[in-house]
């Protein structure tokens, strides 16, 4: 997902011990708050869902 871009801005790019959650601008608490509010509007209801996914998939990445 587009959404992993900005894993190209950390340095390392990938490192297994670190958790995304609040690391990376799109995987940040604000962003998941904005991808929380887009699933009220039906445009973007999709999106949000899949993107919250996401967020779900990497933060059981951070403890398991």
């Amino acid at each position: 997902m587009l959404v992993d871009l900005d894993h190209l801005l950390a340095n390392p790019i990938f490192d297994p011990n670190r958790c995304s959650i609040n690391f990376h601008p799109l995987h940040s608490y604000l962003a998941i708050g904005i991808y929380f509010v887009g699933l009220f509007f039906k445009k973007t209801r999709i999106v949000a869902i899949a993107l919250l996914l996401h967020m779900l998939a990497d933060w059981l990445d951070c403890f398991l």
